[in-house]
């Protein structure tokens, strides 16, 4: 099973559906805002992705962050505040035979799913 994980309104959010659903790809939607984010899976992307790969720094949730709380960035800071503010994680997270991949490009969807 295939699950993509992030926020319904976001632009790249929207264009990898939109991939998978043009490329007939089934898939499981997981809303980090409606089903939360599990400590297990999220340390899991650490592990696999690097945790400073998922800290979204560009967003409007991380920009209006205190600079005390973005100050001295580490995993475990990064873990709490993630788990805190969902919307701060990168999108899409897509989990597709065991493995996570970051993000969205078409020639990278094509890769996994060829």
């Amino acid at each position: 099973m295939t699950t993509m994980y992030g926020i319904p309104n976001c632009d790249t959010i929207k264009k990898a559906r939109k991939w998978l659903e043009a490329n007939d790809v089934a898939f499981q939607f997981h809303d980090y805002r409606k089903d939360g984010v599990d400590a297990d899976w999220l340390q899991q992307a650490f592990d696999e992705l690097g945790w400073e790969n998922l800290v979204n720094k560009r967003g409007t949730t991380y920009r209006q962050l205190p600079e005390e709380q973005k100050a001295d960035m580490d995993q475990p800071k990064a873990l709490a505040l993630l788990r805190e503010h969902p919307a701060m994680i990168k999108r899409p997270v897509l989990e597709h035979n065991g493995s996570l991949h970051l993000g969205f490009k078409p020639g990278q969807y094509e890769d996994i799913f060829s």
